[in-house]
């Protein structure tokens, strides 16, 4: 399991191994992921498992104060995204479901979201996340399913 300080490096690593020479054809970390300012925390590729959190910005809060439902979706789609590409050849979302548990407040400061590749049945990837605060309240879980772009053309190989 590697480190958060290691971590960006060793991602990086990884992408270049099942890449190779189309790793500078992406962006990574995406340009999204960096606007929200998240930040990986843990990586289990064993596992199959990517945690990243990102903070509670005032740009992001709906009417109510409480972060949109769109940016908590956002922030889960934000390291499901990494960790399929991490996990399985490049893919797309084709399906995210979220389901709310709690409003998100800024007095909790980041949603910390961990995601995880359950299964990789031909071509589609199915994951599950959870978004919780700093100290584990779950505030939003989510399902999601990815398609395989080119099994073929980019390291088709693993998974």
């Amino acid at each position: 399991m590697a480190s958060a300080d290691s971590l960006p490096a060793v991602l990086l690593d990884i992408l270049r191994c099942r890449l190779g020479e189309r790793i500078d054809d992406y962006a990574f970390p995406p340009p999204v992921f960096v606007a929200m300012k998240g930040e990986f925390l843990k990586l289990d590729l064993d596992g199959g498992l990517l945690t990243a959190r990102f903070p509670i910005m005032e740009s992001y809060l709906n009417p109510y104060g409480s972060m949109q439902g769109g940016m908590v979706a956002a922030a889960v789609d934000n390291t499901l995204g990494p960790l399929s590409v991490l996990v399985a050849p490049p893919n797309v979302t084709r399906r995210l479901e979220m389901t709310y548990s709690r409003p998100v407040t800024p007095d909790v400061q980041y949603v910390v979201v961990t995601a995880q590749l359950l299964e990789r049945k031909d071509r589609w990837l199915f994951f599950k996340a959870d978004a919780r605060t700093p100290a584990g309240l779950r505030l939003a879980r989510a399902k999601a399913a990815h398609w395989i772009l080119d099994e073929n053309a980019h390291g088709g190989d693993s998974a």
